[in-house]
């Protein structure tokens, strides 16, 4: 089984188990296209659940909805439109200081490379890779959880870390499949592959899945 083959069926299950489901990040993209929300809504995303971030994105960008405009605001006046999103002080300080540094460095302007990405403070590869994919459609895959332990399980590389997973599917995988890893990925593990109690019984992947053979047969 190769990458190409599971993300066709990926797709197919998604279609009949879980057509309607979007990630925050995906709604964000189809919404709009700007890399600034991407942005944002990706550092709000920070360990906590999809509803949550969107509800958080839409509040804050009713009102703060410009790298220029958030800059502006005081971490008192984003405190209660991000609170969904969990830890919302911190990132109050968090996404403001990203707005400040894209309007001073960057003209207001969120760079579309992955050095600039990454000197911007709470920007990982993860989230680097997220706005370039989202809000640039540029080739990369960024990788979080749900893509870590889905290519784990898949057997598409055996790796400790999601950098090392990066790594490994940046090697295997032909680029014209880069846009579309992280969204499927990520619908595929929150509602089958998912981190406890996986429906392997439904995946169509089973038969090829080394974890699927596995806890098929000891379950």
């Amino acid at each position: 089984m190769d990458v190409p083959y599971a993300l066709t069926k990926i797709k197919e299950m998604l279609q009949q188990n879980a057509p309607e489901t979007e990630t925050a990040l995906g709604e964000l993209s189809e919404e709009s296209e700007d890399p600034f929300r991407i942005l944002i809504g990706t550092i709000l995303s920070q360990r906590t659940r999809d509803a949550n971030t969107t509800k958080a994105c839409n509040q804050l960008f009713s009102i703060y909805d410009t790298p220029e405009k958030l800059a502006a605001a005081t971490p008192s006046e984003l405190e209660p439109l991000i609170k969904p999103a969990g830890f919302y002080r911190v990132k109050s300080r968090r996404i403001r200081e990203v707005a400040e540094l894209i309007v001073k460095r960057f003209k207001g302007k969120v760079p579309d490379n992955i050095e600039d990405l990454l000197s911007l403070p709470a920007v990982g590869r993860k989230t680097a890779n997220c706005v370039l994919v989202y809000g640039f459609k540029k080739p990369a895959i960024p990788v979080d959880t749900h893509v870590h332990r889905i290519t784990n399980r898949l057997g598409f590389a055996s790796t400790k870390t999601p950098d090392e997973t990066e790594d490994a599917l940046l090697r295997t995988v032909d680029k014209e499949y880069w846009l579309e890893i992280n969204d499927l990925f990520v619908r595929f593990g929150q509602e089958i592959c998912r981190p406890i109690n996986p429906k392997c019984s439904v995946c169509l992947l089973k038969d090829d899945c080394p974890y699927g053979m596995e806890h098929l047969h000891s379950s």
